[in-house]
């Protein structure tokens, strides 16, 4: 296995894909494809105007949709007027085109098996981690010694206070106590997921796997101890990609399979219970019914949102965006977290992660809030005024950010 990244800060895109995937946003359905209104330029036309006139007429959307999708892939008509023998260089081109997106193809095929290959390699390494992790093995003292001199001239004088007290704890204490929560936690795009109830399953998480598959895609395993949440030992998704490789060779995400978790009675992490009182109208008896409603886990993971199949371009929008962020999310814990979990559970490894850039000076967010904070610095500058004499000169008022 690699040394940890160090020195250096990788250029990762913003959301990273395998070698064995394309670079853009993989076209995982036909609805990624096609125009929309957004497309259409009329200089003379009021954006205003024709936002509500579409809003109003859907089928005008779906007949304006339904038109520029014909026009793809038509020919203009240009290469038809070409003289035969330029024409005969264009299919010529075309032939040697089709050599290249073959090697293309040769090369991509040759990218995947290279990462199994290492992955190979790889392996031994994720098994000696996890028998550390969960206590049935310890580090060598070489292994320690390579560790530590990542560590040397970091530590002050209140550092080795620290140290030297938790040496005093208890020396029977088995492995890493929650060490994949802490890591998850660490990496941003997971941690949204996770909520505190969240966090009383995932702390007998022990450890995350993940396998390729023998045809293109790969599973991942998340592997837990006995506890009062579900009777799962594993618990595993795995991502499918199309089996025509995309226009330069790569592989192309298809859709993703989760299995499903046997929750034990009462401890479903992704419903909550609703109760609501009822009134009897003829014996005015009230009764409370409970009901239980879908809510945010980060168990709904293995529960991946399906393309839908109805032609409503605002659900199919919704969906393809939850299906974007689901593949994401798997290629972080692939490529991110399993590789280099222990950086996660230090929070090392959030250095080398891209920000969002701060926003421009004179731009904010929450005006509603900002709004807010004004009427009530008014309504004090008035009650203020009112205390003042009518001789006194005004107070100064504050400094406050008004946005231009």
């Amino acid at each position: 296995m690699s040394e940890p990244i160090r020195n250096k800060k990788l250029d990762l895109p913003t959301a990273p894909t395998p070698q064995n995937t394309p670079a853009n946003n993989a076209p995982i359905s036909s609805h990624a494809a096609q125009p929309g209104v957004a497309s259409i330029k009329e200089e003379d036309l009021d954006r205003a105007t024709a936002a509500s006139i579409f809003a109003q007429n859907p089928k005008i959307v779906s007949m304006i949709q339904g038109k520029l999708g014909s026009l793809v892939g038509r020919s203009s008509g240009y290469i038809e007027s070409l003289p035969a023998p330029v024409r005969r260089r264009v299919a010529g081109l075309k032939g040697v085109q089709k050599e290249h997106a073959k090697l293309e193809g040769e090369f991509q095929e040759e990218v995947l098996q290279l990462e199994k290959k290492y992955f190979a390699k790889y392996t031994p390494l994720y098994e000696k981690r996890a028998k550390i992790v969960n206590g049935a093995a310890e580090p060598t003292e070489d292994e320690i010694k390579a560790g530590e001199q990542d560590e040397e001239g970091d530590e002050d004088e209140g550092g080795k206070t620290e140290v030297a007290e938790n040496d005093k704890m208890d020396e029977d204490l088995a492995g890493i106590p929650e060490f994949w929560l802490s890591a998850m936690k660490n990496q941003i795009s997971l941690a949204e997921l996770i909520t505190d109830r969240d966090e009383a399953a995932l702390k007998f998480l022990t450890d995350i796997r993940m396998e390729y598959l023998e045809r293109p895609g790969f599973r991942l395993i998340f592997e837990f101890a006995e506890n009062e949440f579900f009777t799962n030992k594993t618990i595993t998704k795995t991502y499918f990609y199309q089996e025509e490789s995309g226009y330069g060779g790569e592989f192309i995400y298809d859709h993703a399979e989760g299995d499903k978790i046997d929750w034990k009675a009462g401890k479903d992490l992704t419903v909550r219970v609703e109760s609501k009182k009822q009134r009897n109208k003829n014996t005015k008896q009230t009764r409370v019914v409970k009901k239980t409603v879908p809510t945010e886990s980060f168990f709904n993971f293995f529960d991946p949102p399906k393309t839908p199949e109805e032609d409503d371009d605002d659900v199919a929008s919704d969906v393809e965006e939850r299906l974007e962020l689901d593949y994401q999310l798997g290629e972080d814990i692939k490529e991110k977290l399993i590789p280099r979990a222990i950086d996660w559970f230090t929070g090392e490894a959030l250095q080398f992660e891209e920000v969002e850039d701060e926003l421009p000076e004179g731009d904010f967010e929450d005006e509603d809030d900002e709004d807010e904070d004004d009427e009530g610095s008014e309504k004090d500058d008035e009650e203020e005024s009112e205390e003042e004499d009518d001789n006194s000169k005004p107070k100064q008022e504050a400094a406050e950010c008004k946005q231009s």
